[in-house]
């Protein structure tokens, strides 16, 4: 099992999980962040600390098509290992549906 970074997090990138993380799986995109699920230890400790509720346990269903991203974007995306500021709007995005098909970018982040 590994835990997978979803839709929620685009455009509020809020970082707290970044903190917690014991092993610094977290790669930053322009306006997401993913987990690499190789590196992932499935131990949890983000889930609960997103505000936008955006991490979830590969086992849930609507994980499963987030797994795909989450890996390849941990490829190309740098590495992040302390939390940043998150946007400034990033409260106006969190209840936003459909983020993945309006503002997605594949660019990465500055990374730290």
């Amino acid at each position: 099992m590994t835990y997978v970074v979803t839709e929620s997090c685009i455009k509020c990138k809020y970082q707290d999980c970044v903190e917690v993380c014991p092993v610094d799986c977290f790669y930053e995109g322009d306006n997401m962040l993913v987990i690499h699920p190789d590196e992932c230890i499935d131990c949890g400790v983000c889930e609960p600390e997103c505000p936008a509720e955006a991490i979830l346990p590969d086992t849930e269903g609507e994980a499963e098509k987030w797994l795909e991203l989450n890996r390849e974007y941990s490829e190309k995306w740098p590495n992040i290992t302390v939390k940043g500021d998150a946007p400034s709007d990033a409260d106006d995005f969190m209840n936003v549906k459909k983020k993945f098909e309006k503002f997605f970018s594949a660019e990465p982040g500055k990374g730290n």
